[in-house]
């Protein structure tokens, strides 16, 4: 490839009883270009929103062991995560007193290529260098307005219904899911997915400034920590994944 990639995940429980966000990041087993970056948060009493989020993480695993680069695309693959985890997260509502569901945010890079999917408002950024190139849309009303220019981005983060989705994994309607695309990528570019406990304390600027400034690792941790900093003791669980390209070096995937 030419450049080096680094990458990392993090997680805090927040102001929560319990840590019902998923992320992971998983390395295909036979084609070490090819990585998947995958995020899920879940909601549900009775610890049904973790065990929803798991399912996002769980299928993205299993379907990137079984993916086939040169017969299925990125988004064949994408969406059968989605699909797969949407299915078992509904027989679970009916097997249970639990009434799981969840967001989920992926993003697969395969050489110089990257292609994200979503579903709810878990978001996927990619930026180059400072600038934002693409942010998901949130499947939220508060989203919704906001599209149809019925509110600001100030106003949409103090809106009482700021949390409720229009769409999500788990439910009875069919989910909304949605790809993005980015190709020839170069170094410089980085991608960020994380969940509402982060973005909603930060603008897309600092976001990409801190994401460039820093290693993965640190600027994970500066980001916890401002959002922690900013939540005032009523901050949801976060959760967030770094894939960043670097000028190349030897190895591929750092």
């Amino acid at each position: 490839m030419p450049f080096t990639v680094e990458t990392c995940t993090a997680q805090h429980i927040g102001d929560r009883a319990e840590q019902q966000d998923r992320v992971g990041l998983f390395a295909h087993p036979t084609r070490p270009d090819v990585l998947l970056a995958i995020l899920a948060d879940g909601m549900g009493g009775h610890s049904g929103g973790a065990m929803a989020a798991e399912q996002v993480v769980i299928k993205g695993r299993q379907n990137l062991d079984v993916f086939a680069p040169r017969h299925e695309t990125a988004e064949q693959l994408l969406g059968s995560v989605l699909a797969d985890a949407h299915t078992v997260i509904r027989l679970t509502r009916f097997t249970s007193e639990q009434d799981p569901h969840s967001t989920a945010a992926a993003l697969l890079l395969q050489g110089d290529m990257v292609t994200w999917v979503h579903c709810g408002d878990s978001r996927v950024y990619h930026f180059r260098g400072l600038e934002t190139v693409a942010r998901t849309e949130d499947h939220s009303l508060v989203g919704e307005l906001q599209r149809r220019g019925k509110i600001d981005e100030q106003q949409a983060q103090h809106h009482p219904q700021r949390n409720v989705l229009l769409s999500c994994l788990g439910s009875d309607r069919e989910p909304r899911i949605e790809y993005g695309h980015a190709r020839q990528l170069t170094a410089g570019n980085s991608f960020l997915l994380c969940s509402d406990g982060l973005w909603a304390y930060f603008d897309d600027d600092e976001l990409a400034r801190t994401v460039h400034e820093h290693s993965p690792r640190a600027a994970a941790e500066i980001l916890i920590a401002r959002a922690r900093g900013r939540a005032g003791g009523s901050g949801d669980n976060i959760s967030l994944a770094i894939v960043k390209l670097l000028p190349s070096r030897k190895n591929g995937l750092a």
